[in-house]
């Protein structure tokens, strides 16, 4: 499924040229972020946004229920299937010059370090151990782009080859399908392979496995990805940032790798994924993987657990709601330090009943405006929280989560709303 075959919902066309180093594709992809909006001339290339940016078009692309999403993702975490290997994939009809100055990548805030590539997957092996996963990469010139590891997986395999001298093999892939950005956000033990959480997804919402195709350098990458760049991650450091993250404010410079890119790939027309830095997809290609994390340690916690959400008021990221059916009293504050347990960014958790619809925020208000006291706070001090809250100036957060649920044993007609049945 190419990025062409993922528009879904309403589309906006821009039909002019768009300069790279404009404000212009921000403006546009800022407007409507319902709307799937598709640059017809981006530096020349064709380019699209906000392919995924609500639930519904997400579970479209899945072809599953919106409220099926996070136990979808789940299901595939925990039995991952098999790709199929193909001889021919699509992104190897087309071998472009190395020059990432002339494609279709934007600067997207005014105070950025340069133009992102942000819809960005890197996938690698090393040692037996492949990783896939998302990484924020500034161009520096027509051939290297600083990346920003997180210390994380992709990390630790640079590290392991820095260590014995080598660089580390790797091809980035943009234009990715659903379920290969998802399963790419998930947060997997180290050597899980992402790639077979994306294939178990296509298999159960598609009927077939994720097909894969292998680059020159021996990566495999999914076969229908538009772009997909080869290169390595050198021993060179370069000054990376600052660039707008998911809370919309502009996170800081480091001092971060530098990738050298060997070969360009393409798909016949292809159409380069544009990720809004802060903007509603990001929220979800970057917030909904981390749900089914949530629903697995919430669920060790109390058995009866409806659904869980990260809100997009909250970035999808610091903020979150579950709805459980209580057995006992206290089942709220379990979930609620399960919760946490489950996604360790996130720093405020509302515990409703399954009756609320945890997808209408004014349902969430209305549990916590009408069945809730002060005293059914919990504050957690001193807590581990995210470095992306502004708030926490990268140290610890205080943690807060709300028991809007009924007590066990009361009157529920008081705490629920008249209906004419």
């Amino acid at each position: 499924m190419s990025v062409k075959e993922s528009l879904f919902g309403e589309i906006v066309t821009i039909g002019g040229r768009v300069e790279s180093d404009t404000r212009d594709v921000t403006k546009a992809l800022m407007k409507d972020q319902d709307a799937t909006v598709v640059f017809e001339d981006l530096n020349g290339g064709k380019a699209a946004g906000n392919l995924f940016s609500t639930r519904e078009k997400t579970a479209a692309a899945l072809n599953v229920p919106k409220e099926g999403i996070v136990e979808h993702l789940l299901d595939a975490i925990t039995s991952p299937k098999q790709c199929e290997l193909v001889d021919d994939p699509e992104f190897r009809r087309n071998s472009l010059p190395v020059d990432l100055m002339k494609l279709p990548i934007p600067k997207y805030f005014p105070e950025d370090g340069g133009r992102y590539i942000t819809s960005g997957i890197v996938v690698t092996e090393y040692a037996g151990k492949r990783n896939v996963s998302f990484h924020r990469m500034m161009i520096m010139d027509s051939g290297h782009i600083a990346i920003r590891l997180v210390p994380r997986h992709t990390f630790t395999l640079y590290n392991m080859a820095k260590e014995n001298g080598e660089e580390l093999k790797i091809a980035i892939c943009v234009g990715a399908r659903a379920e290969v950005l998802l399963a790419a956000a998930t947060s997997m033990d180290f050597g899980a392979d992402e790639l077979e959480v994306a294939s178990a997804m296509c298999l159960k919402g598609h009927g077939h496995p994720l097909r894969v195709g292998k680059c020159d350098n021996g990566i495999i990458v999914p076969a229908d990805t538009d772009y997909v760049l080869e290169g390595r991650i050198t021993f060179e450091q370069t000054t990376e940032g600052p660039f707008v993250d998911i809370t919309g404010t502009y996170d800081f410079e480091r001092q971060q790798p530098v990738i050298a890119v060997d070969k360009v790939w393409t798909c016949d027309d292809p159409v380069f994924h544009l990720l809004l830095p802060g903007g509603n997809e990001h929220y979800m290609l970057m917030g909904l993987p981390r749900e089914p994390m949530i629903l697995k340690t919430v669920r060790q916690a109390v058995p009866r657990v409806k659904n869980v959400r990260l809100t997009e008021g909250g970035c999808c990221w610091l903020n979150g709601v579950v709805s459980i059916k209580k057995n006992k009293e206290g089942d709220g504050v379990n979930a609620i330090m399960a919760a946490f347990t489950g996604h360790p960014s996130m720093k405020n958790v509302i515990i409703v009943d399954d009756d609320i619809d945890i997808f209408d925020d004014r349902q969430v208000e209305w549990a916590v405006a009408t069945r809730m006291q002060g005293d059914k706070i919990l504050r957690i001090p001193g807590a581990a929280g995210s470095s992306l809250d502004p708030s926490s100036h990268g140290k610890t957060t205080w943690k807060v989560g709300f028991d809007a649920t009924i007590p066990v044993g009361a009157d529920r007609s008081l705490y629920q709303k008249a209906t004419l049945e």
